[in-house]
């Protein structure tokens, strides 16, 4: 079966300064398999394809870790735009 992205972009002009951000938060050559990296990393047993033998948790872990880490590197940049535009 092959993997669909079910994730919807509002704007999708904006796919390219998504990937853009992912690449710089998570510091990879390849943003798409920085998931597995993450649960290997975290001893989670994802592989491509079906995973339906996840825990909500282990799910949570992995995606937790990226989508939390572009969440802060937005409000840091959102932050720096206000005071650049204070000033």
């Amino acid at each position: 079966m092959a993997r669909r992205n079910r994730n919807k972009i509002l704007v999708p002009e904006a796919r390219e300064g998504l990937d853009q951000l992912k690449t710089k938060v998570i510091q990879s050559a390849n943003p798409g398999y920085v998931k597995y990296e993450i649960a290997r990393e975290q001893g989670i047993p994802l592989q491509e394809g079906y995973n339906g033998n996840l825990t909500s948790k282990d799910a949570g872990t992995i995606g937790g870790s990226v989508g939390g880490n572009m969440v802060k590197e937005l409000v840091k940049m959102g932050e720096q735009q206000l005071l650049n535009k204070n000033k």
